[in-house]
């Protein structure tokens, strides 16, 4: 019976497109190591998956425990990376930023946040930032500049 670990190393392996040949080289493992893993007849120790979440740049806690069908079909993330879903925008433009951004962001009320846009086809998108990090990153940018010019 496949169990979420071995359900997610398969996905990952096939996102990533490596075969298990590929998998079991990176990590020092063998092919047979990884197919028992994958079908759920066995389970990596702790130091494979953690090689395993490196190797996929996704949390161990993603690894082990990430339940695609309970986020909607969505795929493991990067590790670091979050999608919070979807929020409705209000009459008035306002929106309300998911609990759990907040708490990762420690955003709180009166907090100042930027909203930033890119127009482009490509790229076309908006970010929110707060405030005080876009200021320290510009004033780092201004710096960086100023010492160029010297």
């Amino acid at each position: 019976m496949k169990n979420h670990l071995s359900m997610n190393l398969t996905a990952l392996r096939k996102m990533n497109q490596y075969t298990q040949e590929e998998v079991a080289s990176r990590i020092g493992v063998s092919r047979q190591a990884v197919a028992k893993w994958e079908n759920g007849e066995s389970a990596p120790d702790v130091i494979n998956c953690n090689a395993l979440a490196e190797m996929y740049n996704v949390s161990l806690d993603d690894l082990v425990n990430y339940n695609e069908k309970e986020k909607d079909g969505l795929a493991i993330p990067p590790k670091d990376k979050h999608m919070f879903g979807c929020v409705s925008v209000g009459e008035r433009g306002q929106i309300v930023i998911p609990k759990k951004a907040r708490e990762i962001f420690d955003i709180k009320p009166g907090d100042r946040l930027m909203v930033l846009g890119d127009e482009d086809p490509e790229r076309a998108g908006i970010a929110i930032v707060k405030e005080d990090v876009f200021m320290e990153l510009a004033a780092q940018i201004m710096d960086a500049v100023k010492r160029g010019e010297e």
